[in-house]
């Protein structure tokens, strides 16, 4: 039951999103744009700007964060050679899973208010190698200046200077920024499950494959990170949570976007984030019985 009431409101509300969009093909362009340079650089703001929030503590999971991702490609680079599935659709859609629209969430719901903080940081790491690493890997050029620009790459630059200045941000401007921030988590949770119709079930062998390699080539470096680097069990669970996500949907986009067999990509997404429930239900289960 305790399982249940962690997956149930995250992948319901994922559901009725998708339920909407199959009624009324609603256009998500602007809500999206919305989500990522409004309401995320507010939430990232809102937390690294609290006096409550230690940056310095998160230093070891950050790092782990990093070696997932890299060692998640490590892990499943020979099973793309072996099946022969095109690696600049494949690598990315392995490497960066959805820490975003369902990690935040899960992180909560399964280990409490104070796992936003941590899940924020490893959202960080991987959106910034996602914008980076992941571009390039799709045969895009990366935009140094657009990073710089970014609204989330701001939003946590600011909120650092506030936390380690020590300065006081007003409550009567902090608390619309808060508020706005809040509206993050059921907001990706709903736009999930609207961009889930405009992926088509295609090529269920890859689908399929890309659906457990995932969380597989994430777990395995995740134990070896938790075995060589100092993390406590709170942060280690928390690691192996966001190591086991199916793949992000932003990998479609950036597929889309650079040419890359999206439609290889939509079904790994697909097949990924609906297969998740057996997967997460599992990597929970067995962290939470610890």
């Amino acid at each position: 039951m305790e399982i249940l009431s962690i997956l149930f409101p995250v992948f319901s509300v994922v559901f009725v999103g998708y339920c909407y969009a199959r009624r009324f093909k609603p256009n998500m362009d602007s809500v999206n744009g919305l989500m990522l340079q409004v309401f995320v650089p507010a939430l990232v703001f809102d937390v690294m700007s609290s006096k409550d929030f230690a940056i310095l503590s998160y230093q070891w999971l950050m790092l782990s964060g990093v070696l997932v991702v890299l060692g998640s490609g490590i892990v499943a680079f020979p099973f793309g050679r072996w099946f022969g599935f095109p690696m600049r659709a494949y690598m990315p859609a392995m490497m960066f899973n959805n820490c975003g629209n369902l990690g935040l969430p899960l992180a909560v719901l399964a280990f409490g208010d104070g796992a936003l903080e941590a899940a924020v940081v490893l959202f960080l790491a991987s959106n910034l190698l996602h914008f980076t690493l992941g571009v390039f890997m799709f045969g895009g050029i990366v935009s140094w200046k657009g990073l710089l620009m970014s609204p989330v790459n701001i939003a946590t630059f600011l909120g650092l200077v506030v936390n380690f200045g020590g300065l006081q941000v007003p409550d009567i401007v902090l608390t619309p920024i808060s508020m706005m921030g809040q509206i993050v988590i059921p907001l990706m949770l709903f736009s999930l499950g609207v961009r889930m119709i405009s992926v088509e079930m295609q090529h269920w062998r890859i689908g399929l494959f890309g659906a457990i390699i995932c969380p597989l080539s994430g777990i395995i470096p995740a134990l070896v990170a938790g075995y060589l680097l100092p993390l406590d069990d709170y942060q280690f669970n928390l690691l192996l949570l966001f190591s086991a996500l199916p793949p992000a949907v932003l990998n479609f986009l950036l597929s889309e976007r650079y040419n890359q067999r999206p439609e290889l990509v939509a079904s790994m997404v697909l097949m990924g984030n609906a297969l998740s429930v057996f997967v997460l239900t599992a990597v929970l289960w067995w962290r939470l019985q610890g």
